[in-house]
Parts: C-alpha cells; structure tokens; sequence
C-alpha cells in the first residue's frame, strides 16, 4: 500500500503531501560511444523514461504531488489536456487508474481512425476522452469539461497542462538533490556535469532544475532546450514558477531571467513536427547507444544537443548530462513511425566533429 507522507517547513499548516510511486532514483548511464563517435564532450543521461508509470517519464514525478493533492481534497475524478500524443494524459491516466480515480483527458488534434501509441494507451487505461480539433478552444473546453463533472456529482482535480505548477515543479527539484546523491556515489564518473540539457516546454519540469540547482548547490548549467515556447517566455514561465515552488518549502526564493537558461533556436518547426535533426538524433541514439528517444520532446532537444556540440558550445572537456523525459510509446504514433524508418543520413554527419570556440 503507498502511504502518503507530507513534506514542507516544520509545524507547517500547509504540508506539501506526496505519494511515492515513481520508481526512483532513475539510473544515471553514460553514453561513451557517442562521446567517441563525437570527439567530445563526455557524455551521461539520467533514464527518467523508466519512471515506471504505464511506460514512465517525468511526469510521473510531478503526479507524486498533484494525484497526493487530489487525494487530500476529496477528488476521485483526475482531468486534465495535452496534445493527441500527449506523454502527460497517459501518465494521468494510469495514475487515475493506479488510485482508483476516474480519468477525463481534453486532447488536441485529429484522431485516426484507429487509435495507436499513448491514445491508445490513454483508452486501455480507462480515460475518457474529449477530442478538440483547435487548440485554441482546448482551454475552454477543459473548463466546460471539469464544470460538468461537478454538476455531474464528481469531485473533479484539474491536472495542469504538463504537471506544471508549484507543486510539480517541486518535484524536480528533489529530482536534483537526487542527481546530486548519484554524483556524491561516484555514478558520472566522480565529475560532475558542466551541463544539463534537456526538453522543456511547459515550465514544470525546468522551473523545479532552476530551484533544484539553487537549493542543493548544483553548481553547472540547466539548458532547456524550446520544444514550442519561445526563450523569452520561457524565461518568464520559469522564473516565476521556480520562485512560487521555492515558497512551498519555506522562505520564498525570487528567482529572474538571468536565472534561467535556454534555448529557441531548434523549434521553429513548430511542436510534434518531426524534421530531419530529430530523425538523425532519434538514429544516432538508437543505433549507437541502444536508447530510444521519442519524436517530439526527447528527440528534439537531443537534436538541439548535437548541434551545440557540433558548433562548439561545449569543451571536448566537458562532462554534460542529457536527462532523458520519456515519451517513447509516441515512436508508434502512425505519423512518426512512417517516416522514423527512412534512412537518416547521420553517418557522415557525426563522424567528425567541428571545432569552434567555446561559448563558455
């Protein structure tokens, strides 16, 4: 039986209460034969796509708190919305099912005729699900959708929009304390990164690295690489939520633009495109290191990764951590995998690396 445990200031009248379910702490391994292939930097990935929850990723961290605050006001209805292949809706999904709580999903996009990859998932998982083709009504949409659950007789908890609130962010700031545990163990080779680099997109998941890195000392950089945001509202999004995250721990800690780093310059496709940077880092990883990326979030900021090594962004000296989010299951999406099989074209690509100044 999961118990729930509450965490938070002492005597404090407002515990944060948490569900531990996630199967932590996720492995840290090193990617040694892309480093070669690359000349440089060292690099490591930290698996938090084997989170455990209904094929895992870092969702499933954030679920910890909000399905432990569900619980605590009486909800036994999770809603929530993303996109068709949402990663977060099927982690919902499976957390509903997981506690015995319904499940509503509000998804954008136009279904196929069969439903494939994490829609299918989200159905064999017991969600209902509400489709909207414009995104532009999903928020209207979501409202409308909780208001009938309550009329209904639900007690219905609004799942935010990627997990992404104080409360999820939280919960990648334990995420660093525990990175940093794993580097105190000698487990990225007795150094510790220069670098994270990883997807973001909705705040939640960079905004609690930013809060992380400031509460246990991490002393590199957070890289989040746009999979669909622009850097200045990024910088925005994830400034104010690291700061409204820090204030459930105590003390508030006011947190700016300088605080934050990231990078727009590899989502100009727009979200869920798949173009050719993202095939040649889907296939370098795979074919390489054995380690399926997925080809919206993951895929993208690996893309994103590999094209800063190549300009130079990093020292050959470097030790820089890919955290890896999850999302596989949209490999089988119908509109990935027929076209994940054609080649790539990444051999002569990454066989050999240029050499550019440092922007450090």
């Amino acid at each position: 039986m999961i118990e729930m445990e509450n965490l938070g200031p002492p005597n404090s009248e407002n515990p944060i209460p948490r569900l531990r379910f996630a199967h932590l702490p996720t492995p840290v391994e090193e990617l040694s034969r892309i480093s070669e292939r690359l000349g440089g930097p060292r690099l490591f990935v930290k698996r938090d796509d084997q989170t455990g929850l209904a094929f895992g990723g870092n969702k499933t961290r954030k679920l910890e708190f909000l399905v432990a605050q569900a619980k605590r006001e009486g909800a036994d209805t999770l809603v929530s919305a993303g996109a068709l292949q949402s990663n977060h809706c099927r982690q919902t999904a499976a957390a509903a099912a997981m506690f015995g709580m319904d499940c509503t999903l509000v998804l954008t996009g136009t279904p196929s005729a069969r439903p494939d990859a994490n829609l299918l998932l989200d159905k064999i998982l017991g969600a209902r699900i509400v489709h909207v083709l414009d995104r532009a009504d999903r928020d209207r949409v979501l409202k409308e959708t909780c208001d009938a659950a309550a009329r209904a007789g639900r007690r219905p908890y609004l799942v935010p929009y990627g997990g992404s609130n104080p409360a999820g962010a939280l919960a990648y700031a334990f995420a660093l304390e525990e990175l940093m545990e794993q580097i105190g163990r000698g487990e990225t080779g007795g150094r510790v990164p220069d670098y994270i680099v990883f997807p973001t997109s909705s705040g939640g998941t960079h905004a609690g690295l930013t809060l992380g890195k400031r509460l246990y000392g991490y002393p590199g950089d957070i890289l989040g690489v746009s999979i669909d945001e622009s850097e200045s509202w990024l910088k925005d999004r994830v400034s104010a939520l690291a700061s409204d995250a820090s204030e459930l721990l105590g003390a508030r800690i006011e947190f700016d633009h300088q605080d934050v780093l990231a990078t727009d310059a590899y989502c100009k496709a727009g979200y869920g495109v798949l173009t050719d940077p993202e095939r040649r880092a889907i296939s370098l990883f795979a074919r390489t290191e054995g380690l399926l990326l997925d080809p919206v979030y993951t895929g993208r900021a690996a893309a994103g990764l590999l094209d800063l090594i190549e300009r130079g962004y990093f020292r050959k000296e470097d030790t820089v951590l890919f955290w890896h989010t999850g999302g596989q299951p949209a490999l089988f999406a119908e509109g990935y995998a027929s076209t994940l099989d054609r080649p790539s074209g990444d051999s002569d690509r990454y066989s050999s690396p240029k050499t550019a100044a440092s922007n450090r």
